[in-house]
C-alpha cells in the first residue's frame, strides 16, 4: 500500500479541516453566544414570535441543532447512494465541505437580533459537516488495506482532535483577551466563528488535492435526475442490507455505545456546573485539555488493537467509559478528581471512535461505501436524542445529577452485550472483503 501513503496523509487532514467547526462553532462558542441573540430578539417575556409560533429564545439553538440533525437522517442516505452511483465521492467531498465552510464563516456577520441568520447558517454547516464526512469516510477502504485500517483511522482522529484543539486553544486566547486586542467579547466570539470556517476551507484543499477517483464518473441516463438515481440506488440497498446481518449487529451495538459517549461528551459540562459548581473557566480548560489528551488516545489504542484485536480493544474501552460513569457518580468531589476523569475520558473517546470506524469499514461491501458510511452517519444522530432523554427523566424524577450520569451507563452495556455477539471475520467475509489478520 506504499502507493497509498500520499492519499492516506492527504486523507488525515480533512479530520483537520472539520474539527475547527465541531470544537470552535458547536462545542463552545454558537450555542451560548445564539442563545443571546435570541433573546436581544425576544418580548419581555422571553419569548420569540417565529413564523407565528412562539418559541422560548432559550430553546432556539437546541430547535436548530434538532433540525439540522433531522435533515442529515433525511438526506445523507441519498446522498451517499448518488456519491456510489456517480463515483462523485470526491467532488461531493469538496462541495459539501465548501458549503459548510462558507457558512460557518458567514457568523462573523451575527450581531444584534440576527439570530435567524445564525440559525440558518447552523442549520446549513450542520448538514454539509455530516454529508462531507460520509464521503469522507468512505474513502477509508480505498486508501488502506485491512490491516492498515486501524492505523489509518486512529491517525485520521488523532490528528483531528490535534487541529480542532490547536484553533480552540487560539480562539479562547482571543475570547479571555478581547481588551487587549481592542475587541468586545462579541466581535471575538464572531471572529472564532468565523475562523473556523476560513480553517475548514484552507485545509480542505489538501485532501481534495491527494485523494483520487478510481472509477470514472457515471453519467445519467437522459430521462433520471441524480435525485431519483439516488432513491433508486437506497431502495436497492436498503433491499440487500439483510444479507449482511453482522454488520446490521455492529450498527446496532454502535447506535446504543455511541449514544452513551455524546451524552456523556454533551452533558458533562452542565454536571460539572451544576453538581460540581465548577465556574465557566474551568469547565472551558477541561475540553480544551481532552482535545489533546484524544489526540493521544487514539493513537494509544490503534496498539491497544494491535495487540488483542480491534473489538476486543473497542470492549476495553467501553469497560472504562462504564467505570469511568461509576466513578462520577460515587467518587467526584472535587476539579482535580474532575480533571483527571476528563483526562480518562479523553483517553478512551479517541480511541473508541476510531476503531468503530476502522472496524465499520471491513464490514461494508465494495462500490457502496458511502451509502454504508451514511447509515453509520445516521445511527450516530439520529438517535442522539435518546441519551439526553435518559439523563433529563432521571434528574426530572430523581433531582439528583449522579443518578442522571450513572443511568447513562445502561448505553454502554447494551452496547457492550451486541457487541459481544459480533463476528468481524465473518462480517468482513459476508460483505466480500478480506478480513485483517488480526482478527
Amino acid at each position: 500500500m506504499k502507493n497509498h501513503r500520499s492519499e492516506q496523509r492527504g486523507w488525515y487532514f480533512y479530520d483537520w479541516a472539520n474539527s475547527a467547526f465541531s470544537t470552535t462553532v458547536v462545542t463552545v462558542f454558537l450555542g451560548p453566544y445564539l442563545t443571546t441573540l435570541a433573546n436581544s430578539a425576544a418580548g419581555p417575556d422571553g419569548f420569540l414570535d417565529l413564523f407565528g409560533l412562539r418559541l422560548n429564545a432559550g430553546s432556539f439553538f437546541p430547535y436548530a441543532v434538532s433540525l439540522s440533525v433531522l435533515l442529515q437522517v433525511i438526506l445523507l442516505p441519498v446522498l451517499g447512494a448518488i456519491a456510489d452511483y456517480s463515483h462523485r465521492k470526491k467532488q461531493l467531498l469538496g462541495a459539501f465541505a465548501y458549503f459548510g465552510a462558507l457558512a460557518t464563516t458567514g457568523m462573523y456577520f451575527l450581531y444584534g437580533t440576527r439570530y435567524l441568520l445564525g440559525g440558518a447558517l447552523f442549520v446549513l454547516a450542520n448538514l454539509s459537516f455530516g454529508a462531507s464526512v460520509v464521503f469522507y469516510n468512505a474513502f477509508l477502504p480505498e486508501i488502506s488495506s485491512p490491516d492498515q485500517r486501524d492505523s489509518v483511522s486512529s491517525m485520521g482522529w488523532a490528528i483531528g482532535y490535534l487541529g480542532g484543539g490547536l484553533l480552540l486553544l487560539m480562539n479562547l486566547i482571543l475570547f479571555s483577551k478581547s481588551d487587549a486586542f481592542g475587541l468586545t467579547p462579541g466581535q471575538a466570539v464572531r471572529i472564532s466563528l468565523a475562523s473556523a470556517g476560513v480553517w475548514w476551507g484552507i485545509f480542505t484543499i489538501i485532501p481534495l488535492m491527494a485523494l483520487r477517483t478510481r472509477q470514472p464518473i457515471k453519467r445519467l441516463p437522459p430521462t433520471e435526475s441524480y435525485l431519483t438515481v439516488g432513491f433508486k440506488q437506497l431502495r436497492h440497498t436498503l433491499g440487500k442490507v439483510r444479507a449482511y446481518p453482522q454488520t446490521l449487529l455492529f450498527v446496532v451495538a454502535y447506535l446504543f455505545y455511541n449514544d452513551g459517549i455524546q451524552t456523556v461528551i454533551t452533558l458533562s459540562s452542565e454536571f460539572g456546573q451544576e453538581e460540581l459548581k465548577l465556574p465557566l473557566s474551568t469547565l472551558t480548560t477541561v475540553i480544551l485539555m481532552v482535545q489533546f489528551v484524544a489526540f493521544f488516545g487514539s493513537l494509544l489504542f490503534n496498539y491497544v488493537a494491535k495487540g488483542i484485536g480491534s473489538k476486543h480493544a473497542i470492549v476495553v474501552s467501553l469497560l472504562i467509559w462504564t467505570g469511568c460513569l461509576i466513578y462520577a457518580y460515587g467518587f467526584l468531589q472535587t476539579a482535580f478528581q474532575f480533571f483527571i476523569l476528563a483526562a480518562v475520558i479523553g483517553i478512551v473517546l479517541g480511541g473508541t471512535q476510531a476503531l468503530s470506524r476502522s472496524v465499520y469499514s471491513l464490514m461494508i461491501p465494495r462500490g457502496q461505501e458511502a451509502e454504508y458510511f451514511s447509515l453509520y452517519e445516521v445511527s450516530e444522530r439520529g438517535t442522539s436524542w435518546l441519551g439526553p432523554l435518559l439523563f433529563g427523566l432521571s434528574l426530572q424524577l430523581t433531582g439528583s445529577y449522579r443518578i442522571a450520569i450513572v443511568s447513562l451507563v445502561i448505553f454502554f452495556i447494551l452496547g457492550l452485550v451486541l457487541l459481544f455477539r459480533v463476528d468481524v471475520r465473518k462480517a468482513a467475509i459476508e460483505a466480500g472483503n478480506q478480513p485483517p489478520t488480526g482478527i
